[in-house]
C-alpha cells in the first residue's frame, strides 16, 4: 500500500511500561524485534505485526513521548523532497533501515509529523479491515489550519474526502477523507482547538467496548482527557494519555 497510514510506533522515555500499559489496555503482545544495534519493541495483534515502541532517540531527549504514523511512499527521497518543495520540513534526511527499508521524518508547513517510508518488501502488507479491533482504526490531523493543511496532504498523497461535518466553533469542518480507491476513509482533519498546543497526528486505537476500555486506562495508570462520546457514524471514541504522557484515541463501541 502507499500514500496510506502503513505503520505506527510510539517513541517514549520508558519503554517497558509503555508495553505494560497497552499490552493491559488495547491487548497487544510485545516482542523484541531482534533489529541489530537498534532495541525496538514490536506489537503484535494475534499474529500480526501492528506497531512498534522504541526509546527516544538520544538527539531528541527532551521532546515528550508521542505517537507517529508511518505514510507508505514508493519513493522516500523523492516524496521528502516534495515535501519541501510543498512548504513542509524534512527534520531526518532519507535514511536506511537495514534489512527493513528506508524512512524519513517529515512535518506539513505547521508542523504536525510524520514518517515516509518505503519497505524492502516489493509486497506491501495488506491493510486491516476497517475498524479491525486491536489495529489503528482513525488517524486524525488537528491543523495548523484545515484549508491549508488539506491542500498539502491531498496534493502530495492523492487523498480524496469522503465528507465533510460542520462542528461549529473554532473547530469548523470536520473532514473525512481516504485514498480515493473506493475503499473505506482511514482518517480525518479539522483545524486544531485554540488549547490546543500546537499541529499533531492523533491515532485512534479500536478496542471493542470502550468503556471497559476507558476503565483498563485508569486501572493501568493513564488519564482519559474526555468521557467516551459518540460521533457520527455510531463509534464512540475517548482521548486519552499515558503514563508517560503520549497521547493517542480509543474508538469503539457501547457493550
Amino acid at each position: 500500500m502507499v500514500n496510506t497510514f502503513i505503520w505506527h510506533d510510539l517513541m517514549t522515555n520508558d519503554v517497558k511500561a509503555a508495553e505494560a500499559f497497552y499490552s493491559a489496555v488495547i491487548g497487544w503482545r510485545c516482542a523484541d524485534s531482534g533489529m541489530p544495534g537498534q532495541a525496538y519493541t514490536l506489537l503484535y495483534n494475534g499474529d500480526a505485526q501492528v506497531g512498534g515502541i522504541m526509546a527516544t532517540p538520544e538527539e531528541n531527549q527532551g521532546m515528550p513521548p508521542m505517537w507517529m504514523g508511518y505514510i507508505g511512499v514508493p519513493d522516500v527521497d523523492g516524496w521528502a523532497k516534495k515535501v519541501t518543495q510543498a512548504g513542509g520540513k524534512i527534520w531526518k534526511g532519507p535514511q536506511d533501515i537495514p534489512g527493513v527499508g528506508r524512512f524519513a521524518v517529515a512535518a506539513d508547513p505547521h508542523g504536525a509529523g510524520f514518517i515516509l517510508f518505503r519497505g524492502n518488501l516489493d509486497t506491501p502488507p495488506e491493510a486491516a479491515p476497517f475498524m479491525a479491533k486491536g489495529h489503528v482504526g482513525w488517524n486524525e490531523l488537528h491543523a495548523g489550519n484545515l484549508d491549508e493543511a488539506w491542500a498539502f496532504y491531498s496534493a502530495l498523497f492523492g487523498w480524496v474526502a469522503d465528507a465533510e461535518h460542520d462542528m461549529g466553533g473554532p473547530v469548523g469542518i470536520y473532514r473525512t477523507f481516504g485514498d480515493g480507491t473506493g475503499g473505506f476513509g482511514f482518517g480525518g482533519m479539522m483545524t486544531r482547538m485554540p488549547q490546543t498546543q500546537m499541529p499533531h497526528w492523533l491515532y485512534y486505537f479500536s478496542i471493542g467496548d470502550i468503556d471497559a476500555a476507558v476503565k483498563r486506562v485508569r486501572d493501568n495508570g493513564g488519564a482519559v482527557l474526555m468521557e467516551p462520546h459518540e460521533v457520527p457514524g455510531g463509534t464512540w471514541i475517548a482521548p486519552c494519555l499515558d503514563p508517560q504522557g503520549a497521547m493517542f484515541a480509543l474508538i469503539g463501541n457501547k457493550s
